[in-house]
């Protein structure tokens, strides 16, 4: 069940992510990027703040998480959601591109890496993963 709109693809269902980026130009970017794509999206500003929000009985379809913020990193915050028990899909996203960071990053429980900056077709690649990996909640 799919559409095509503005020569992108997006789900016919309501989809939900979480931003979860320490950087406000980051989160804007991402947040508007989601926006554009027709999903619905929350911004949190650490890894804390993304336990917290779930811990409150939210769920989303996709995470972006960032790697290196303050109070919990995205490492830390994807072990715990994993551990929560979470399986949302979780995309890892830095400007970190060393190969070891990366598969530290993965072991925690990523479903996916991107490289920031984030864009359109990078998000639609995730949405595909998603989409094929049948994680949507209808």
């Amino acid at each position: 069940m799919t559409t095509h709109i503005n020569g992108s693809w997006e789900l016919g269902a309501k989809m939900t992510a979480l931003v979860v980026d320490d950087d406000s130009i980051n989160q804007t970017i991402h947040h508007r990027l989601l926006e554009q794509l027709g999903i619905e999206n929350q911004v949190a500003r650490n890894g804390k703040e993304a336990i917290d929000i779930h811990c409150s009985g939210k769920k989303f379809d996709l995470i972006l998480m960032d790697r290196d913020m303050p109070i919990m990193n995205g490492i830390e915050a994807t072990r715990k959601l994993r551990a929560m028990g979470i399986r949302s899909m979780i995309a890892g996203v830095s400007t970190r591109c060393v190969k070891q960071e990366i598969q530290e990053f993965m072991e925690a429980g990523l479903d996916d890496y991107q490289e920031k900056p984030l864009t359109s077709a990078k998000i639609i690649s995730i949405l595909r993963k998603i989409h094929h990996s049948g994680s949507i909640s209808y």
